[in-house]
């Protein structure tokens, strides 16, 4: 997981120390030391209809995480190694039975409007994030958030759970104490957001962010403007054209198209994003196993990989978190049998007489067209699909977690545990698949439990072993996250997943 036993159990290095780990930025083309300075114009895409200003909501937008993620802090962030860093949270030591974690808040952490971080603001935001997005997002009930003097927190659990910085990742992110007004944004991140307006923010330097660290501190930018761009086309048409500083997660056509040109560069991000499809297990036309089973074979997987992605990519074996360091390569790699899928539909005695609906959504770059592409590859074994393309609001109300067949993107894919905790587990509210397995549960909480990185790595492979085997998933390729910048912009992330949004770090030369 990236973990040594001692950086699990106990995290004690400074946020200022560790932001330079968590960012992994890319310095191919340095120009003498990092300098302060500058607007970044940033594009990035979301849709209207899913604009969302609530930080503990659904932020299905790029474009709302990447805003969020800058004027707020999460306890903790995506690193490189180790896989879990310091955010609002500089330190965090479980006890013994490892059933009750503390988590520092950094010294001297504040508000936008210079109010002090309190123990009391991060334990009131936690139990609202348990509220508003349940177990898969705060994976603690909201009665075992609690502070522990004014600056420490401290997270209880049924069960032991050595995971447990990592499942609070990214979306803890702290408020005042009982706000309700998100539209003003006063948060503690690098950035404060000095105007927004339909979906576009500008954002200005926080001076007393508690991770600046020391000369040249942090956050390196004057400030940064989003803007919401609702297709891809539209995103690398503007940083082709020099509109946009940055396209962030722009994807493969337009950086196939930005590669020749002297005054771009073409950021690429391995395992950044999972496209594959959901299917329902629990009932309807795909709860068989020898059905789901049968998906899997009738899809080729690099055909897949070189048409939606253009190349900028690899195949995936129908297990989530291929960067983890115990994923398990030696489960043999699935292959393309045609023979084999069509048996299996006959035994499994499926319908082969109707066609069925495949939904899609325009949200992950290459999402809608590997829908088409999978359902011509599914017509070999006899399995009809319908693509029905959703615009995201309608797909988020009637789609998600309700329809048999669809299809799913995932970012940040360093940790099987992280996903199959929340989305996978029998008791999780995000279960897509609706996928309920006793043993995989018992996997995943050993797993959760371990405190021995050989046993992590035991129940691990086992987990990855049962949603291989029977899962409810569909997991073709991984897509390199594609960003094109101008030849002036430096230091962007190079993380997987949403460790792009981390962008103290960028400055522009």
């Amino acid at each position: 997981m990236g973990f040594n036993r001692r950086q699990l159990l106990r995290s004690s290095a400074g946020v200022g120390a560790l932001l330079f780990v968590a960012a992994c930025t890319d310095n191919a083309d340095p120009s003498g030391p990092a300098r302060r300075g500058g607007t970044l114009r940033v594009g990035a895409l979301g849709t209207a209809a899913r604009i969302e200003r609530d930080p503990h909501a659904n932020l299905s937008n790029d474009s709302d995480f990447l805003i969020t993620s800058l004027v707020y802090d999460a306890l903790t962030v995506p690193g490189d190694k180790p896989n879990t860093v310091a955010r609002l949270a500089t330190s965090w030591e479980p006890d013994a039975a490892q059933r009750r974690w503390a988590f520092t808040i950094a010294e001297g952490a504040t508000f936008h409007d210079g109010a002090p971080v309190t123990a009391d603001d991060v334990v009131w935001s936690l139990r609202r994030l348990r509220s508003v997005g349940g177990a898969s997002k705060m994976p603690v009930a909201a009665e075992d958030i609690t502070a522990d003097g004014p600056n420490r927190v401290v997270l209880s659990v049924p069960e032991p759970n050595t995971q447990l910085p990592l499942l609070v990742r990214l979306m803890t992110f702290t408020v005042r104490k009982d706000t309700t007004d998100f539209t003003k944004a006063i948060g503690t991140g690098p950035f404060r957001l000095e105007s927004f307006q339909g979906g576009n923010a500008r954002l200005v330097r926080n001076e007393n962010w508690h991770g600046a660290g020391v000369e040249p501190r942090l956050p390196l930018l004057d400030a940064i403007e989003i803007t919401m761009f609702e297709s891809v086309t539209a995103l690398g048409n503007a940083v082709l054209g020099g509109q946009i500083d940055l396209a962030s997660n722009v994807g493969a056509i337009a950086g196939r198209t930005a590669e020749g040109r002297g005054d771009l560069r073409v950021v690429r991000r391995a395992n950044d994003t999972m496209l594959g499809v959901a299917m329902r297990a629990a009932d309807g036309p795909f709860a068989d196993p020898r059905v789901r089973a049968a998906v899997r074979l009738g899809v080729d997987r690099k055909a897949l990989v070189d048409q939606v992605h253009s190349g900028y990519g690899t195949i995936a074996n129908d297990i989530l978190g291929t960067a983890d360091p115990t994923y398990d390569s030696s489960i043999p790699q699935r292959t393309r049998d045609i023979e084999r899928a069509k048996t299996l539909l006959r035994e499994a005695n499926f319908d082969t007489g109707r066609s069925y609906p495949l939904v899609t959504k325009p949200e992950a770059p290459g999402e809608v067209e590997s829908a088409k592409v999978i359902a011509t590859q599914l017509a070999d074994i006899g399995l009809r699909l319908d693509v029905v393309e959703q615009e995201s609001n309608a797909f988020y109300d009637r789609t998600w977690l309700q329809a048999p067949l669809y299809t799913v993107s995932w970012g940040t894919n360093d940790s099987t545990i992280f996903y199959a905790s929340k989305l996978m587990s029998s008791a999780s509210n995000r279960n897509e698949t609706a996928f309920k397995d006793r043993d995989f549960d018992a996997a995943t909480t050993a797993a959760l439990a371990a405190a021995d990185p050989a046993e992590l790595e035991r129940s691990s492979r086992r987990v990855q072993a049962i949603q291989h085997e029977r899962g409810g998933y569909l997991v073709w390729g991984m897509a390199d996250g594609i960003d094109i910048a101008t030849s002036a912009v430096r230091d962007l992330p190079t993380l997987g997943g949403f460790g792009r949004v981390q962008l103290e770090r960028v400055w522009l030369a």
